[in-house]
């Protein structure tokens, strides 16, 4: 089941979806297999024992309700726990919910990413998976386990925090940028003033 899209932001992409690794169910699937092998070979045995009905239907119903306890706390449990599971990136954050009856979240804002590791041992790289450590600017780094395809997430959320980084700069630099002083127009010239007239000279006298 996908990640609830009604829980994001307005606006908010998601970029990885994913539940734990399906590794992680291999010891519940190992568990309720034993469970049922014990079950088939507790019915064998008491049919061919020679006991009352009485004694077989009491050592059935006990053997079937110990074994329904171990597969519902170690098989079912899990895998709710399992289905319940969310490791999501967006490009805003990376977020990890898990809980069934009480729920319990992540949220990591991708400008806060300090560092982002990955570790995985041969038994992970044979199954495609790992931990993925994430670290913020204060808080100590947090660790997600059974990541599928660890190491593509890894670049993958490598990629939306330079993308992030990037555009918080090009946002920062258009807001420093000075803008320019306004230029005053050309001022108009001005005709010069015309010369002052000659002086006249007195004429003869009578």
């Amino acid at each position: 089941m996908a990640y609830p899209r009604n829980l994001l932001s307005p606006g908010e992409t998601v970029v990885i979806d994913s539940h734990p690794h399906w590794k992680a169910l291999l010891g519940p699937v190992i568990i309720a297999l034993l469970a049922v092998t014990a079950m088939i070979t507790t019915v064998v045995w008491t049919g061919n024992a020679a006991m009352s009905d009485t004694a077989r239907t009491t050592i059935l119903i006990v053997v079937a309700v110990v074994l329904g306890i171990i597969v519902i706390w170690w098989a079912l449990s899990p895998f709710i726990r399992w289905f319940a599971t969310h490791f999501v990136v967006t490009d805003r954050r990376v977020i990890y919910r898990s809980g069934v009856f009480t729920k319990s979240g992540i949220d990591i804002p991708i400008a806060r990413i300090a560092t982002v590791q990955f570790r995985h041992g041969m038994i992970d790289r044979m199954f495609r998976t790992g931990k993925l450590i994430v670290e913020s600017a204060s808080d100590d780094p947090l660790e997600f386990d059974d990541i599928p395809d660890v190491e593509k997430v890894h670049a993958r959320l490598y990629e939306i925090i330079i993308d992030a980084i990037e555009s918080d700069d090009d946002r920062r630099g258009s807001r420093e940028t000075p803008t320019a002083p306004p230029v005053a127009p050309p001022a108009t010239p001005q005709s010069p003033p015309a010369p002052p007239a000659p002086p006249q000279e007195p004429g003869p006298t009578a």
